[in-house]
C-alpha cells in the first residue's frame, strides 16, 4: 500500500500551475523506516536530481546525524518526507516557503504507512510549526527545548549554509544538542 501511495504522491499535480520548474515530488520512504526527516522543500539541485538533501545542506545534515551518505539514503531506515514535495520557487532571500498543499494532503496518509517510526526530525520552522504548534516560539527556543518533544520529535534548525549566523549566535546547538541527536540516531539505528 505504501508503494501505491508513493506513486500517487509522485504523480501529484495539485499545484502544478504555481511551480516555476513544474512538479517533481521528491520523497523517500519504506514501511521499515525508523527515523523520519521532515524538512522544508526541495531546492533547485534536489529538483534536478530527484535526490533529497543532495546539496550542501544535506552534507551538513548527514554530519549532524553522524551518518554516511549510504546510511542516510537507506530508506529501509530513514524516510524523507518534506513539508512541500516540489521546488516552490525563488524569493527575495532564498527559496520560497514550501507549498501549503502537500502536508495536509499527504502527510497523515504517509505516516499511517510508517509503523516503525521512532523519531521524527523536524527541520526548520515550517515542520516545527506544523507538527509541534510552535508558531509563537522562536526557532532557537524550540530547538533549545528539544527534550520537551522527545521521544517522538527532535526539532532542528535548517542546516543551510545561509544559517551560518544562527549557528554562530547559538553555540549551544553544536555542544549540547548535536551530541544528543547523534546518540539518539545511533541507538535507533543500532550503530
Amino acid at each position: 500500500m505504501l508503494n501505491a501511495l508513493l506513486r500517487d504522491v509522485r504523480a501529484c499535480r495539485e499545484c502544478e500551475d504555481e511551480l516555476p520548474l513544474g512538479p517533481n515530488p521528491v520523497l523517500r520512504a519504506a514501511r521499515s523506516a525508523r527515523i523520519l526527516i521532515v524538512g522544508q522543500a526541495p531546492g533547485t539541485r534536489v529538483h534536478a536530481s530527484g535526490i533529497p538533501w543532495n546539496d550542501p545542506s544535506g552534507d551538513r545534515l548527514r554530519d549532524w546525524l553522524g551518518l554516511e551518505r549510504e546510511q542516510f539514503y537507506d530508506e529501509r531506515d530513514i524516510a524523507i518526507i518534506p513539508m512541500g514535495f516540489c521546488y516552490p520557487g525563488k524569493g527575495k532571500s532564498g527559496d520560497l516557503p514550501p507549498r501549503g498543499e502537500c502536508a495536509p494532503l499527504w502527510h497523515e496518509r504517509l505516516l499511517q504507512q510508517l509503523p516503525e517510526l521512532q523519531l521524527r526530525l523536524l527541520i526548520g520552522r515550517y515542520a516545527q510549526d506544523y507538527y509541534l504548534g510552535t508558531k509563537r516560539r522562536s526557532l532557537a527556543d524550540t530547538v533549545q527545548d528539544y527534550r520537551a518533544f522527545l521521544p517522538d520529535f527532535f526539532p532542528l534548525p535548517h542546516p543551510s549554509p545561509r544559517n551560518i549566523r544562527w549557528f554562530r549566535n547559538h553555540p549551544w546547538f553544536e555542544t549540547e544538542v548535536l551530541p544528543v541527536l547523534r546518540e539518539r540516531v545511533a541507538a535507533i539505528l543500532d550503530r
